[in-house]
């Protein structure tokens, strides 16, 4: 999930609004050489700072166009994004000091914004201009059914996620502890399949499942992770029936926003990097689900999620990298084998019982799966 739910967003922002095609996955590690402006993929730089995060060039031409984010030395900034008019287009969060990583994206002209939360200047304008030329491949037909089947598989997820949080909900207003607590991890498990593509509308992702250190005003804290402090640090409901009234209607947005989303191949492929990247930054520390220790039950769900993105393009991957669509397959095998010995039931066990070791190693499988993932964008575009 972002951690930045007080930043200012359209609400709604639909997929299917933008005017950009995704060209590669937004990935951990690099970047390439920086093409000149007007080439055939255009190189920028984004160095992060306290001051802020001016693109270098600050215009290019319409085309493909790669960004290089960096951090040299900054605490307070570590996530770049490219919006335009409030929507975001492409970003690359979790860049602490030392770190870089790339993004790319098909640009058509007009002005764009860079922000970067936190910084003392956090919005740049960069400038596209002129047109792109058309791709010149053919279509694959392979994609256009992946990219309809993840619609699907998205419009499945959010249907079941809508009673699964009602029924949490209804425990939750009820005051039922009990049952509540035994409810929260299955309903989380169908947001956090799809949880990228929720993070594109706007404040929803922040106002569903924001973590106390993610809200500029605590008193203005919503969602699962609210509820699931008052159920396990508080062991009281008190004061939760409005805030589990705002997460059903919260979860009743996204269902209709979500509807009417379409999607481009590497969005696919970028969606299933930014779960894995949840697992890594978030999950394998154990600070997602501070209070209640659910976090495998996330875990779980963020790869079965990047692996649904992965099955889908996996037939047009395999027909233009055959090793590359082998290597992942036999990568997610050994992240869902790592996941299974801490199975218990129809669930996991409680994360603070998994030693230090033990999520090195989980952690370890799932960034060994990562940097290969990170390349898929563009073979599928």
């Amino acid at each position: 999930m972002s951690s930045t739910s007080f930043r200012p967003r359209l609400p709604g922002a639909v997929l299917a609004a933008l005017s950009v095609g995704l060209l590669a996955a937004a990935c951990g590690g690099s970047g390439g050489g920086a093409a000149a402006p007007g080439g055939p993929n255009a190189g920028v730089q984004v160095a992060l700072s306290d001051g802020g995060c001016r693109p270098t060039p600050e215009t290019v031409a319409a085309g493909p166009v790669t960004f290089t984010v960096t951090n040299s030395g900054t605490a307070k900034v570590t996530e770049a994004e490219l919006q335009s008019n409030g929507r975001i287009l492409g970003e690359k969060e979790n860049i602490t000091e030392g770190l870089n990583g790339d993004f790319s994206l098909r640009l058509d002209a007009g002005s764009y914004t860079v922000y970067c939360p936190g910084a003392a200047q956090d919005t740049w304008t960069f400038t596209v201009t002129g047109a792109a030329a058309p791709p010149t491949a053919p279509a694959d037909t392979s994609l256009t059914k992946a990219t309809q089947q993840y619609h699907d598989y998205v419009v499945s997820e959010v249907a079941a996620l809508v009673p699964a949080t009602k029924e949490f909900d209804d425990a939750v207003r009820a005051g039922d502890i009990p049952k509540a607590k035994s409810l929260y991890a299955p309903a989380r498990t169908h947001y956090e399949s799809i949880e990228p593509v929720a993070e594109s509308f706007g404040n929803l992702d922040p106002d569903i499942d924001a973590r106390i250190n993610d809200v500029a005003d605590p008193t203005k804290w919503t969602g699962f992770h609210r509820i699931e402090k008052a159920l396990w640090a508080d062991n009281s409901l008190a004061g939760m029936t409005p805030i589990a009234n705002k997460l059903d209607a919260d979860v009743a947005t996204l269902q209709k926003n979500v509807a009417t989303a379409t999607y481009q191949p590497a969005q696919l492929a970028n969606g299933a990097s930014d779960l894995l990247d949840e697992v890594s930054t978030s999950k394998v520390t154990g600070e997602e689900d501070r209070y209640s220790h659910t976090d495998l039950w996330d875990f779980a769900a963020n790869i079965a999620g990047a692996r649904k993105a992965f099955e889908l393009l996996q037939p047009a991957l395999t027909a233009k990298d055959p090793q590359l669509a082998q290597q992942l397959e036999a990568r997610f095998t050994d992240v869902t084998s790592g996941l299974a010995k801490y199975q218990q039931g129809n669930g996991y066990v409680d994360y603070s019982t998994v030693p230090p070791d033990q999520r090195r190693q989980l952690a370890d499988a799932v960034n060994a799966l990562a940097e290969p993932l990170s390349q898929v964008a563009g073979k599928v575009v």
